[in-house]
């Protein structure tokens, strides 16, 4: 279970197949692996050794991409941290994750020089730059590379429960957490998700989110482990993304349903520029029913939605269940087990809501360095997501809420999801979110945030008035419409509603 490997038998066995397109930049294996090693063994020429963490903070490029792989042939472990992130709240991921070293771009030097000195672990030759040279205090990641051998580097002994990653959470309450992921969660990426979206190793793969995101992995690791074509983009647009498709004969894409939107509403969508895609997966927050039926009017037969958490589990709507279960997030893949639990952590009977909880093959050894949250996530070995939701007789998951989102109004429970299947169903909505604000009779009280296809098509009144005449009952009714330009979204793409609901308090 080496991911190192992966690259190397690639090199071997399917030299001039192309590996990764980024930009005007196309590698095949051969080229991929021995770029690779360099990037390797330039970290062992540092002193990087096996458990060592090294900390990128970039956007998609092709050195991300090569990071990601030269730390799997030493045993290294990468800490990839979001370009968004700033002053202490970058400072305390670094010390946190007992980094040692940290990569980024010129971009970055005015942010992480303020702080140095709070990073007395990383020392003065371990800060490198991707781009540019001379900049003091900075390393230049190309001629460091350069200077080392293209021979595969030293073999240090990795073992399948050797951590290979961690990926941070995106911190809602307090500290961010550290999820480990070890060499044979992500071999286990490799499996099931080739196998549950039909990647084969002629398949072509495209991604236009961060690949900071954990989500990026679910298509990554499977083209990495059969060899296939994967390209990234360094950031998501619609148009360039559809060009893309159209081009390269894209065969597989995942995206958040931000994007969705964005795509149903390009000029250049269609079927015939996108009659290549075998799968179009939506992740990472529930997409509304209304916009998953316009995906399958105009691209039939390509839509499959996964639910899942970072620490470990997952359910997957497939393509061939969409027509029976439109409105399910799927079930569990093979090898993984799943339950619907009550407060007192006893399983409810389908149709019932509860918590769900899951466990399975890429389940995460725990939290780093935090065994206390550890232990209250993952009790007798399941997951504990704090979502929502419910199974029916013929166990598919429906997604009721995050828990966090729930609105309790009058002392019932509201859940956010609901009235946003209906405010969406607006001609004039293109995206809307719901949250909740403090009420002093009530406790809490429904807001919604909407995006609108043309500005000033409808007003804020008329807006409340035509949902609330449709919510199936009255604490249900919103109490405000907000118009917004966009909404505040994480490097992933997911809308930030708690940012917007900390605005209202």
């Amino acid at each position: 279970m080496k991911l190192g490997a992966l690259p190397t038998r690639h090199a071997r066995f399917r030299p001039d197949h192309t590996a990764v397109i980024f930009q005007n930049r196309r590698l095949t294996y051969l080229e991929l692996n021995r770029s690779v090693n360099r990037l390797s063994n330039a970290f062992l020429g540092q002193g990087i050794r096996k458990g060592d963490k090294i900390a990128t903070i970039l956007p998609n490029c092709l050195e991300l991409f090569e990071i990601y792989w030269a730390v799997a042939k030493i045993g290294a472990v990468v800490v990839p941290l979001s370009p968004l992130l700033r002053g202490s709240g970058l400072a305390s991921l670094l010390r946190d994750s007992d980094s040692v070293m940290v990569i980024t771009n010129k971009a970055f030097v005015e942010i992480l020089d303020p702080i140095k000195s709070e990073l007395p672990v990383i020392s003065a030759g371990r800060y490198i730059l991707t781009d540019g040279s001379g900049t003091e205090g900075y390393l230049n990641y190309h001629e460091m590379k350069e200077l080392a051998s293209d021979q595969e580097p030293e073999e240090t002994g990795i073992s399948d429960h050797d951590p290979y990653n961690i990926i941070y959470s995106s911190g809602t309450t307090g500290l961010p957490k550290g999820i480990v992921h070890t060499h044979y969660v992500r071999a286990m990426y490799c499996m099931i998700f080739s196998s549950a979206y039909r990647i084969s190793p002629e398949s072509v793969i495209l991604h236009s989110g961060s690949i900071v995101f954990n989500g990026a992995f679910l298509t990554l690791m499977p083209a990495m482990s059969l060899g296939a074509t994967y390209i990234l983009h360094p950031q998501f647009n619609a148009e360039n993304m559809i060009e893309t498709i159209q081009k390269e004969r894209v065969t597989h894409v995942d995206v958040v349903p931000a994007q969705v939107i964005a795509l149903l509403n390009s000029p250049g969508f269609s079927f015939d520029t996108l009659k290549s895609i075998e799968m179009f997966l939506c992740l990472g927050a529930p997409l509304l029913k209304e916009h998953k039926d316009e995906l399958n009017r105009r691209l039939p037969g390509r839509f499959y939605e996964l639910y899942g958490l970072t620490e470990g589990f997952v359910t997957i709507l497939d393509k061939n269940d969409y027509a029976a279960k439109p409105t399910s997030v799927g079930c569990p893949p093979p090898f993984f087990e799943m339950r619907i639990m009550d407060e007192k952590r006893r399983e409810v009977p389908a149709g019932v809501v509860g918590e769900i909880a899951g466990r399975g093959p890429i389940l995460m050894p725990g939290y780093y360095k935090r065994p206390d949250l550890t232990q209250s996530a993952i009790i007798d070995g399941w997951l504990y997501s704090g979502d929502l939701g419910y199974v029916d007789e013929d166990g598919y998951l429906y997604l009721v809420d995050r828990k966090k989102d729930m609105i309790i109004s009058g002392g019932i429970n509201v859940y956010p999801k609901d009235i946003e299947e209906i405010a969406v169903r607006h001609p004039a909505v293109r995206e809307v979110a719901v949250f909740g604000i403090p009420h002093e009779k009530w406790g809490e009280t429904p807001v919604a945030a909407v995006i609108l296809h043309q500005p000033g098509s409808v007003t804020e009144e008329d807006l409340k008035d035509w949902i609330n005449k449709r919510v199936e009952a009255t604490f249900q009714r919103i109490h405000k419409v907000v118009f917004m330009d966009d909404f505040p979204r994480s490097t992933a793409g997911k809308t930030l509603k708690r940012v917007m609901r900390d605005e209202f308090i």
